[in-house]
């Protein structure tokens, strides 16, 4: 039987699931909206849609590796941190990252089209979309990164249970132990203080340009500072963006474990070269922080199971 767009549409108005496995089910069930309702329920679509208006900004960061020149740093949420502390939920994101890890896919799309790494009869889609059943709540793979590094290697380091996972890409003709551990030592600076750029190369000079603008206003709306002479005011946003870029820029940064208190990354990259043997140079990172720019709801648990027994 053809399936058109209005069935198409008509289903999913009954069950709220996605427009596609709308259309797959009516042509699993040849057309039949009741068997087709059924098909849904029965792999769990129907209900994992009716979740997905749902905020889910809680949950974890997690990465994985193959070898020491391939890895990958994938967010899954949840919709509470009860269940981000749950085993079932914590095996399940790590297979995410085994999954990103092992994929070739540029982009979210591709990804959850693939077939899943623990059951190649289902696509990561339909793995999310059963893990929602089974959990309850709405669960959703938000994005990955992967990092290959032919030229060195890329250590991982994940912070906080699962609350921030790096990734460092680093180019180095001498790959051992203590090159890793002390890149290891870079991936935990990068998870506290949060870096923007590897160094100040980087940065466009639309972004300083940017920057000095509104340093510009700052200091004319100042009634002290806006009366000082022209080459002092240049001379206060050249020393306020030096400022900036060392706190943004990673090499430049000071080294979170300096015994001195004054030891900049940078420096820090120059002693470990030197015991190596080798150039040690940071190519690029990848950083992850769960909920990172998600709005969170706030839980009231009394109101809700209120509200609940109201209904």
């Amino acid at each position: 039987m053809a399936i058109t767009a209005a069935m198409v549409k008509e289903l999913r108005e009954i069950t709220g699931a996605g427009m596609m496995d709308c259309k797959k089910a009516l042509g699993e069930t040849d057309g039949d909206m009741d068997a087709a309702v059924e098909f849904l329920r029965k792999n769990g679509q129907a209900k994992a849609e009716k979740k997905a208006n749902r905020i889910a900004a809680e949950g974890l960061c997690t990465v994985a590796m193959e070898g020491d020149n391939a890895a990958a740093v994938v967010e899954v949420n949840s919709e509470t941190d009860f269940v981000a502390k749950n085993e079932t939920f914590q095996s399940f994101v790590a297979s995410v990252a085994k999954q990103a890890v092992a994929s070739d896919a540029a982009d979210m799309d591709a990804f959850m089209a693939e077939k899943w790494v623990e059951d190649s009869s289902k696509t990561v889609n339909e793995a999310l979309v059963e893990k929602v059943a089974v959990i309850g709540e709405n669960l959703k793979i938000r994005r990955f990164e992967k990092v290959v590094e032919n030229n060195g290697c890329v250590v991982t380091y994940v912070h906080g249970g699962g609350r921030i996972g790096v990734i460092v890409d680093a180019e180095t003709s001498v790959v051992n132990d203590e090159v890793k551990e002390g890149l290891k030592n870079i991936a935990m600076q990068i998870a506290a203080l949060n870096p923007k750029y590897v160094s100040r190369a980087e940065v466009s000079a639309e972004f300083i340009a940017h920057e000095k603008e509104i340093l510009l206003a700052q200091i004319m709306n100042d009634p002290k500072e806006s009366q000082k002479p022209e080459k002092v005011i240049n001379g206060m946003i050249e020393g306020r963006i030096s400022k900036e870029l060392k706190e943004i820029c990673l090499v430049d940064q000071v080294y979170v474990k300096a015994e001195d208190g004054k030891q900049t990354v940078g420096k820090y990259l120059e002693e470990l070269s030197k015991a190596a043997g080798a150039t040690v140079s940071v190519k690029k990172f990848v950083r992850f922080e769960t909920g990172e720019g998600l709005e969170k709801k706030n839980e009231d648990f009394a109101a809700e199971v209120a509200a609940q027994m109201n209904a």
